[in-house]
């Protein structure tokens, strides 16, 4: 496994926490999602062999938020 944490701008809500969980956790080798608000921070551990960070960008993007720095 291994740790992801990518930094996403335009959260602002418990709701917009809700919404990344939900885009991430379903992906396959998606082992767990946790969001910290505060910070605008997404750390993802998951399975490299099966899932990858473009993917993770991407699903942020579809769900209207942006991934800085990447």
């Amino acid at each position: 496994m291994e740790t992801r944490v990518m930094n996403v701008k335009g959260m602002t809500c418990q709701h917009c926490v809700k919404s990344v969980k939900e885009a991430l956790s379903p992906m396959a080798g998606v082992k767990s999602v946790d969001v910290a608000l505060e910070k605008g921070k997404v750390t993802v551990v998951f399975d490299p062999g099966v899932a990858g960070e473009a993917g993770f960008k991407k699903a942020i993007e579809e769900a209207g938020y942006e991934v800085a720095g990447a």
